[in-house]
């Protein structure tokens, strides 16, 4: 099958999706809670995020469910809520190597390049007890999100525009998404811009060249989407030390290693290695 044929078979499998819904109603939902954080400003122990965030988080899985109800009915729903361990789409292993050590190889580096240049991280560290718990509330977390953004919308932002293009898209709505909570923790607008824009951006490409390449598979996603959390949560210092300078080390690099990866495997669908033989 050409790629023509394939975007056209995606495209008709995506046709009664509707990104702009999607979008729209994540934000919906959003809002109500972003009014209560304002009123009620009550903060958790990780990463020192709203109390609020817990619920926010949901909102594009409880989206993509109620627009997939009207759509698909219950069947659709639950073909969604699957696809949160569809790790069998997974034929090549070999992608759970940048799924689980991409993004933990880059804390690495950025630890380095900030103890070179002298910003004052610890110089032991220990990573929580608790890590292991940390990772499984952070991936249904980030089920909830990527189940919407990845389960739902990314397929038919594809049909419509170039895998960039839609990682683009997705990126800078998901990024605005993030705004209330960053404002509300006290962040700078250096850091809103690192953290909330050019992040988002990076990382949604990087996630979309995952589940290009595994399949489809979200549970890729969620799998990539847990780990980079986790892995900031517990950076020497913790997410403060890691956002030292407005993040734009740590950030920066996810930003570089995201156009190599769109230079390596191109912007059309992220998943033709420009290397290839000939063939494979």
């Amino acid at each position: 099958m050409t790629e023509t044929e394939k975007r056209k078979e995606l495209k008709s499998t995506s046709s009664k999706r509707s990104p702009l819904k999607f979008f729209i109603l994540v934000y919906a939902l959003s809002i109500p809670l972003w009014v209560i954080n304002v009123i009620f400003p009550i903060k958790l122990p990780v990463d020192n995020l709203p109390v609020t965030d817990i619920v926010a988080t949901f909102a594009p899985m409880i989206a993509a469910s109620l627009l997939l109800y009207r759509e698909e009915k219950l069947l659709g729903v639950k073909n969604l809520l699957k696809r949160t361990f569809d790790y069998k789409m997974i034929t090549k292993k070999v992608w759970y190597v940048p799924i689980i050590l991409l993004v933990p190889l880059i804390y690495v580096l950025t630890y380095e390049i900030m103890y070179f240049v002298g910003l004052p991280v610890p110089n032991v560290w220990k990573p929580p007890l608790l890590t292991p718990l940390l990772f499984i509330a952070l991936f249904f977390a980030a089920a909830g999100e990527e189940l919407g953004y990845t389960g739902y919308v990314t397929d038919p932002m594809q049909a419509r525009y170039t895998a960039l293009t839609a990682s683009i898209i997705i990126g800078l709505v998901h990024g605005a998404w993030h705004f209330p909570s960053e404002i509300s923790i006290g962040q700078s607008l250096g850091l809103i811009i690192w953290g909330g824009v050019i992040l988002a951006v990076s990382f949604r490409i990087l996630t979309v060249w995952i589940y290009n390449n595994t399949g489809k598979s979200v549970f890729a996603a969620i799998l990539f989407h847990a780990v980079t959390n986790t892995g900031r949560s517990i950076f020497p210092g913790t997410r403060s030390a890691f956002e030292l300078g407005d993040g734009a080390i740590g950030y920066g690099l996810i930003a570089i290693t995201a156009l190599i990866v769109v230079f390596l495997w191109g912007s059309k669908t992220l998943a033709r290695f420009r290397y290839a033989r000939s063939g494979a």
